[in-house]
């Protein structure tokens, strides 16, 4: 364990305990979508939770663990590999997972599947009535 925190300067201390950081609130982040699903009662609102869990619970990790990777030196040249993997797969959940949520919400209301309540104000039900006429 000494071999991990043998010398290791201000910049690379920082860079570990944001990453750390970083893991810790993706933990977080998992468990608060993992209650919602449990918690909150129709289908839309489990899908936020769960958006909230796949975001928060696996992009912060990421990140973390590029930051974590890139202050340990004994990890030599493939630490900058494991960084650049790390940001692009975080880039690449950033871009889809609210694309997928967003799809399976509008397929949901469409198909009349899954009732939408307590419902205050449906805007997708006022466009597809204007489209009718």
């Amino acid at each position: 364990m000494e071999l991990i925190f043998q010398e290791l300067n201000l910049v690379q201390e920082i860079m570990m305990f944001i990453g750390l950081l970083l893991i810790f609130i993706g933990v977080f982040c998992d468990i608060v979508g993992s209650i919602g699903m449990v918690r909150f009662p129709n289908f839309f609102v489990r899908l936020h939770a769960a958006t909230v869990g796949s975001i928060g619970g696996a992009v912060y990790p990421l990140i973390g663990v590029s930051l974590l990777s890139l202050s340990l030196d004994y990890l030599g040249s493939i630490r900058y590999f494991i960084a650049t993997g790390a940001f692009i797969t975080a880039i690449a959940i950033v871009l889809t997972a609210p694309a997928g949520s967003h799809a399976l919400a509008r397929a949901a209301h469409r198909s009349g599947t899954v009732p939408v309540y307590p419902k205050v104000c449906d805007h997708l039900e006022e466009d597809k009535e204007v489209i009718e006429e």
